[in-house]
């Protein structure tokens, strides 16, 4: 039967608030405005019923029942069909590194970038900011997620990030890293970041000279607002320089981990470097050798070991970017509103990391430094990644010189953010050095040992549990680059901290040096540590003097109690610590006995959940008075600081408190306020209803209303629609100004641009040509006029590369040759030896002058006899 009149919906809604009383634990039900309903006498007594009542009959069925919408799916397999996400940026359906679980792509392994997203972790509320050569902020992909608070000029000391534009666009690097992070989604314009709903901001500090205190004052700016710091640079990667932070850079590292973000700690990621080929080792570059940034390595899409790669003991994770010339390479947005997707090298895989660790904020804001690296080692997996060299320490963490703890996973990533309690605070046990000198004698091996007792007579550096070791060496030794160094723990867990480099000719050595290694992560400290350095004579040392190890020590940082409770560890899938009786400090021994539930904490009076004494994760109290311990709080109710579930305002779905404006998830028939986090039964205006989220949506900034966020269908005043966007009404030859938020004139050669100067135009004024990036009056040497453009426009060529001046395109076009060639037939070809013969004998050569004055150059004969004077121009 169908209802049209209006009681029966009074009648209806306190039927379904009661049911949603009486099962808080169900899922929330669809109720329709038909019922089933058993009726003696036959077709004319149901109809007669009906009429009576304001109904319809619509046909014989059994029984009185209010129906309920259910779920049912076909059973034909369509990949993804409803569960995949959508988006309308043209790059989206080629971002490899992304679609990896999707069949239509085939990448072996998958960072579950989209799992992230699918728990509705996008990088809201995130600020992460590039340290580089600056960032195209009006570009589109970019512009709405811009954050000017994340953003400085160091080389220009001012506010404004924007690259310096040129002719190679040298200056993209910072652009390219910006869109792999926070490229907005659904714009219709390129790309998609992975925290696309991340704030991004550039520090431009690169493009100039780059001392200690312009490195001080890009990683310490704005500390309080800034959450994330990607750099994707350092020393040179060439196989023989060792160099790091100045004493102003590392004080801005230690300020921001002790100060930044409230206390909680700057997160600093790093590419660890592109030296491979060079033979270069990143432990020779102080900044991805420092406990205070994380990290990251790269694969290729195969898991195979690009080229470029360095292997050290110091990464700590991995992500994906270019391999070989025939790989896939990395999509993302480009200078001049541009996108590319050649983007390549650790350069690509630390912003990517960067997107990564903002979603894990976003899922848990309270995580501080050393909570994020936890977090990376026990969800990054091994995978497909290909390496000789994959071991297993004693804490049960697989690990490489290649990939540190493996490919970093974005979904495991927040569900462990999401449940995280904060890891015991850090203790740092410097142990005495050890300054017996050792002789390095070429091709032996020299062991030294030092027994450790990780400071256990003192409390407040005692450590017992490991994080991260580091190994301060003083060396001598005629050529730098014939050593290898490797640490060996009591667990027997062996890292190489240095290996041989081809190219350090250096008779420097090592003076204090930290070498740094994450390979004994959750092992015991104490013990025999075994320090191996071997020399190894290249063909190149011109005398095999021995070497002097001078001194050494270790810094030992970690905890004095276990980072994780046993019972921790088994809330998770694949639990890496291992939680046998000595791997559990004596604090945890008695916490847990085997009659207890799994949710129970200090202890039980019987198995159930009900009878523990406290609980592990939160307690539901029911109006008897009577509790159970609970891994997480149903619906309908929060978890309050001191583990209760407390029932949300009665709307809402699920919330952070009992207030109307604490909800995160609404009842059905209300909608969720992003802003104010508030039930609303209908979106405002300038808001738009996110149906997959069941949140309203604040229109982008110039929109009046819109269908979605990128989807304008009233603009504000001053705006006109311009498709789906609303756009400022700037003249032709004006660009619109974001900073001053005014319409500026473009360059005088620009008839169209995208920002101020010359290097900025889209189409040139009258008069002027486009060649390479900017437009010209006249085409330069060794460019050449090309009439017929795509877009109908004379453009400036370049020359074929045999030619120095060209009258076109092609080798056959060339006017005149670089030096050493000679012009034949309009073709540059190689002259062994151009001059004129005998030409002393002929009057300074005066007869070669007559030939080339009467034209007869042409003559094959007088052009060899008189060469070099053809050649000549006029």
């Amino acid at each position: 039967m169908g209802r049209t009149a209006k009681w029966c919906q009074d009648l209806v809604f306190p039927l379904v608030l009661f049911l949603g009383v009486m099962l808080p634990f169900s899922r929330t039900l669809m109720y329709t405005n038909h019922w089933a309903v058993r009726i003696n006498g036959g077709t004319e007594e149901a109809n007669t019923i009906a009429s009576k009542y304001g109904y319809r009959n619509l046909g014989q069925v059994e029984w009185i029942q209010q129906q309920v919408v259910k779920r049912r799916i076909k059973r034909d397999f369509k990949a993804g069909a409803s569960q995949y996400p959508y988006f309308n940026d043209p790059k989206w359906p080629s971002m490899w590194y992304i679609h990896c679980n999707d069949d239509t792509h085939h990448c072996q392994s998958d960072m579950n970038i989209v799992g992230a997203w699918r728990r509705g972790y996008t990088g809201r509320n995130v600020v992460v900011t590039i340290l580089d050569d600056g960032i195209e902020r009006n570009h589109p992909d970019l512009q709405q997620n811009y954050d000017q608070m994340a953003s400085f000029d160091v080389n220009g000391n001012d506010w404004d990030p924007m690259p310096r534009y040129d002719a190679s666009n040298e200056n993209k690097h910072g652009t390219r890293c910006a869109g792999e992070v926070a490229a907005v989604a659904n714009n219709s314009h390129c790309t998609i970041g992975v925290a696309y709903n991340a704030k991004i901001g550039g520090v431009r500090m690169l493009d100039g000279d780059v001392t200690d205190m312009v490195e001080a004052k890009s990683l310490s700016l704005n500390p309080q607002h800034i959450h994330i710091y990607s750099a994707s640079w350092g020393p040179d990667d060439d196989g023989k320089t060792v160099d790091g932070p100045a004493s102003l850079a590392i004080r801005a590292f230690e300020n921001g981990i002790r100060r930044g973000r409230g206390g909680l700690g700057s997160i600093y990621v790093w590419a660890s470097g592109n030296g491979g080929r060079s033979r270069d080792h990143c432990s020779c570059d102080g900044y991805t050798n420092s406990i205070y940034t994380i990290s990251i390595s790269s694969t290729a899409e195969s898991g195979k070991k690009p080229w470029y790669l360095e292997e050290c003991s110091s990464t700590l994770a991995t992500t994906y970017s270019s391999g070989e010339s025939y790989d896939r390479k990395i999509i993302t947005t480009d200078l001049r509103q541009r996108c590319t997707d050649s983007h390549t090298g650790t350069s690509a895989s630390a912003p990517m990391a960067a997107g990564i660790i903002a979603l894990a904020l976003e899922a848990n804001p309270y995580l501080n430094w050393r909570d994020v690296q936890h977090i990376i080692v026990r969800t990054s997996r091994s995978g497909h990644l290909n390496a000789p060299d994959w071991k297993t320490n004693a804490a049960g963490y697989r690990v490489s010189h290649l990939y540190g703890f493996g490919l970093m996973d974005a979904e495991a990533m927040v569900k462990e953010a999401e449940r995280w309690k904060s890891v015991p605070p850090q203790n740092i046990c410097v142990e005495n050095p050890d300054k017996q000198s050792r002789t390095i004698r070429p091709e032996h091996v020299v062991r030294a040992v030092y027994k450790a007792t990780g400071c256990s007579d003192n409390t407040n550096h005692h450590v017992i549990y490991l994080e991260h070791i580091v190994v301060r060496v003083t060396i001598a030794h005629p050529r730098r680059g014939d050593l290898a160094i490797y640490l060996t723990s009591p667990s027997g867990t062996k890292s190489q901290l240095l290996s041989n480099r081809l190219f350090d000719h250096s008779m420097e050595g090592f003076k204090s040096w930290e070498f740094m290694t994450t390979h004994c992560w959750g092992e015991k400290a104490a013990g025999d540590w075994v320090l191996e350095i071997h020399d190894s004579p290249s063909q190149l040392r011109n005398f095999k003097a021995p070497g002097k190890l001078k001194e050494w020590s270790l810094v030992l940082h970690g905890t004095t109690v276990h980072p994780y409770s046993s019972s921790y560890a088994t809330k998770f899938d694949q639990p890496k610590v291992r939680s046998s009786p000595e791997d559990v400090p004596d604090d945890y021994a008695d916490e847990y006995t085997g009659s207890c539930d799994i949710e129970c904490h200090n202890g039980c009076d019987g198995p159930g959940p009900q009878q523990c004494i406290d609980c592990l994760h939160y307690f539901l109290k029911f109006k008897n008075n009577t509790r159970t311990c609970v891994p997480e709080c149903p619906r309908g109710f929060f978890g309050d600081e001191k583990k209760r579930c407390k029932k949300c305002w009665s709307i809402c779905e699920m919330c952070i408190g009992s207030r109307s404006d604490q909800c995160t998830s609404c009842k059905n028939g209300y909608h969720l306020n992003e802003e104010t986090n508030a039930c609303i039964p209908n979106c405002s205006d300038s808001f738009y209803l996110d149906k997959g989220e069941n949140v309203c949506r604040r229109c982008s900034e110039n929109c009046r209303r819109c269908a979605a966020f990128h989807h304008c269908t009233d603009c504000r005043t001053g705006w006109r629609l311009q498709g789906l966007k609303c756009v400022f009404s700037c003249e032709a030859g004006t660009y619109f100004n974001s900073l001053s938020r005014v319409c500026e004139r473009c360059h005088i050669s620009c008839a169209t641009c995208a920002g101020p100067g010359q290097e900025s135009c889209t189409e040139c004024a009258v008069g002027y040509y486009l060649e390479e990036w900017r437009c010209v009056s006249s085409c330069s040497s060794g460019y050449y006029m090309d009439q017929a453009s795509e877009h109908g426009e004379k453009t400036c060529r370049r020359c074929d590369a045999s030619c120095l001046t060209c009258a076109g395109q092609g080798e056959r076009n060339c006017s005149t040759c670089p030096s050493g060639y000679n012009l034949e037939g309009g073709v540059c070809v190689v002259g062994t030896v151009c001059k004129d013969a005998t030409e002393e004998s002929w009057a300074e050569g005066s007869f070669c002058v007559l030939v080339k004055k009467n034209s007869l150059c042409q003559r094959k004969v007088l052009q060899q006899l008189c060469c070099r004077t053809c050649s000549l121009k006029g």
